[in-house]
């Protein structure tokens, strides 16, 4: 077998044909630094749309070449060497700006690639022994990989201080500008507008996203934040103003431009995860508005919050509007609730059954075939259940009609919280009463 011949790598010769390549190069440090910069545009096209950074990418490719050209050069030790200051102020800008990590480090290593062909070009120039070109091409490779590897580390490490601090600073200023927009008080429109990123001159639907507290773990604003950009994207809203509140739950307004009605059945939450819960205002434009829609979605939250555990995956202000207002006292609305529906306000199945008919009966103006059809039910069915319902009422339909649908819907939202125990939930409540009893 043949035995490949040793390579003295760190042989003076080696040593002064690489010096030799990197002088010629450096020659050329201009061109070289302009193929480099003109592979990255083209292989990274995340790169090329914010011409605001461009000349400082330039600066940092060729800041990157003229070092490690010097250091093969000058035999430098490469601990000695730190990434170049306008490398590591690309790396900030590109953070703050929300490029990816992934891309930035594409570009050293098409960087590395590309600066390693114009080294070996130069490198067959000068050299014609094979064993020395082979030295020579093992001594430059682990000079490049070794300034490549060194610096990627600190450009990564000047990346993650920049994102982190400018998210926490944005984060900041937005919530300021938020929390002086729902004040009421007089904003700088234009300023709020840049600060945000959002145009406040359009229509807009407030959104409160929580999650549930047996989920309440560390990743929870990454997943609110997900999952309002999954609605939004399912209304056909660009660009949502997101903004946490506390570990479980974050406000939200997702932008609807000229359009001045929005559907939360088309807002599917399909894909989102199960126990993330959903809470929207209504339409409404302008910074009025802003503040407004947001209002709603807070009070549609404090329904949904009522009805009990499990809270409704999504509720809209429009559904629970009058409930909503009237949730100020919830003494004052189970008693309003209890003499308004009588004996209706019965809180068992048989008395449900019967809720739910007769609300869908005058929401749907006292039409049984329509009731029927909603239900899907016979229309005789329909029939005997509103003469059931006027039975516990104790009246018909027809008197105090408003008062009587509003009280369904309170129950339908609100439950048990506003309702009465049915005869065996109280039977078993005077079963199990530890009073002591007289005999």
């Amino acid at each position: 077998m043949c035995k490949n011949p040793q390579v003295d790598t760190d042989g003076p010769a080696v040593a002064e044909l690489v010096t030799d390549v990197a002088a010629a190069v450096s020659r050329r440090a201009a061109a070289v630094s302009e193929d480099v910069y003109e592979v990255i545009l083209r292989e990274i096209p995340e790169i090329r749309d914010d011409k605001s950074v461009l000349t400082l990418l330039a600066s940092s490719v060729h800041s990157n070449i003229g070092t490690c050209l010097q250091v093969m050069q000058h035999q430098i030790d490469l601990s000695t060497v730190q990434a170049p200051a306008a490398a590591v102020e690309y790396a900030r800008r590109r953070a703050q700006r929300g490029t990816s990590l992934t891309a930035l480090l594409r570009a050293y290593r098409l960087g590395h690639t590309c600066f390693s062909d114009w080294l070996l070009k130069e490198l067959a120039q000068q050299a014609a022994e094979a064993q020395m070109i082979t030295a020579a091409t093992l001594s430059m490779s682990k000079i490049v990989a070794g300034y490549v590897d060194q610096t990627s580390e600190e450009i990564v490490a000047a990346y993650a201080r920049e994102r982190e601090n400018w998210l926490r600073n944005r984060s900041t200023a937005r919530a300021a500008r938020i929390r002086d927009l729902l004040s009421g008080e007089r904003i700088n429109v234009s300023t709020t507008e840049a600060t945000l990123g959002y145009r406040l001159h359009q229509y807009h639907v407030g959104v409160v996203c929580w999650a549930g507290d047996a989920a309440a773990t560390v990743d929870n604003i990454t997943r609110l934040e997900h999952a309002i950009s999954h609605v939004a994207g399912k209304a056909a809203c660009a660009d949502p103003v997101f903004l946490p509140r506390d570990v479980s739950s974050a406000w939200a307004w997702l932008p609807l431009g000229i359009r001045d009605t929005f559907d939360a059945a088309e807002a599917s939450t399909v894909g989102v995860d199960g126990d993330i819960h959903f809470a929207f205002g209504d339409a409404a434009r302008g910074t009025t508005g802003f503040r407004l829609t947001h209002q709603q979605s807070i009070a549609a939250q404090a329904v949904a919050l009522a009805t009990g555990s499990p809270p409704p995956r999504a509720v809209t202000f429009s559904e629970v509007a009058p409930v909503a207002m009237m949730l100020g006292s919830s003494d004052l609305l189970r008693a309003w609730v209890l003499s308004t529906l009588a004996g209706l306000a019965a809180d068992d199945d048989h008395h449900a059954r019967l809720r739910e008919t007769l609300l869908v009966f005058l929401q749907s103006g006292g039409s049984y075939k329509t009731t029927a059809e909603k239900l899907m039910l016979h229309k005789n069915t329909v029939q005997y259940r509103i003469r059931k319902a006027e039975e516990s009422l104790g009246q018909a339909v027809g008197e105090n009609r408003h008062d009587v649908e509003l009280a369904l819907r309170a129950s339908h939202w609100l439950g048990a919280s506003v309702l009465q125990p049915g005869a065996a939930q109280a039977a078993a409540d005077r079963n199990h009463d530890p009073r002591p009893r007289m005999h």
